[in-house]
């Protein structure tokens, strides 16, 4: 697996890295590459003579390898190349420049201009416990649970000290030691 893009990562190995993805990928269709070869001809005809915007326009050639053969063609023209094409895939196919393997690696590992690994504390700021989506809802349903005996034994959880005093067997030592307090002294006030 190749390492993820960097700022000093060139477009020439952006492109390089980018290849396979936009060999494979359906978007990338006849009229698209026909649009980014007539752009690179017209406006750059350094990087793209007519006699090669021609050949990379032939409709008998299949799309898949005439566009294969334009990423070698402009990793062999060189850095301003490579920049150009992404341009022109920018402007003419944003939702496949927007998800191109080297950007979406951008995007999820910026650059750290420190040097530090911030990545680690970008996600501890997002996790709030590691106990998962079960601990959540064992909690809640607790709290539901709670919620109603306090509402449907008209504000008195005294008559609920039997079940309380049961219920603690699974929880937490601070949850027992509340619950199994309360209970007792709900059965006091009895």
């Amino acid at each position: 697996m190749a390492a993820p893009w960097s700022c000093s990562d060139g477009y020439h190995v952006q492109l390089q890295r980018d290849s396979q993805f936009l060999c494979s990928d359906q978007r990338m269709h006849t009229e698209l590459v026909d649009r980014l070869v007539l752009q690179l001809n017209r406006t750059y005809p350094q990087i793209l003579t007519d006699k090669e915007a021609q050949r990379f326009r032939n409709l008998s050639v299949p799309t898949a390898v005439r566009l294969a053969e334009l990423l070698v063609h402009l990793q062999g023209k060189g850095e301003e190349a490579c920049h150009e094409f992404y341009r022109g895939l920018q402007i003419h196919a944003y939702n496949v420049y927007f998800n191109l393997p080297t950007r979406v690696s951008r995007r999820r590992e910026p650059a750290d201009p420190m040097g530090t690994n911030t990545v680690a504390r970008r996600m501890e700021r997002y996790v709030l416990n590691d106990r998962g989506p079960l601990f959540f809802l064992s909690c809640f349903s607790l709290a539901v649970g709670l919620a109603l005996l306090y509402y449907y034994g008209e504000g008195n959880l005294s008559a609920t000290g039997p079940f309380l005093s049961f219920s603690v067997l699974g929880l937490g030592r601070g949850t027992s030691e509340v619950l199994l307090a309360h209970a007792k002294d709900g059965s006091k006030i009895q």
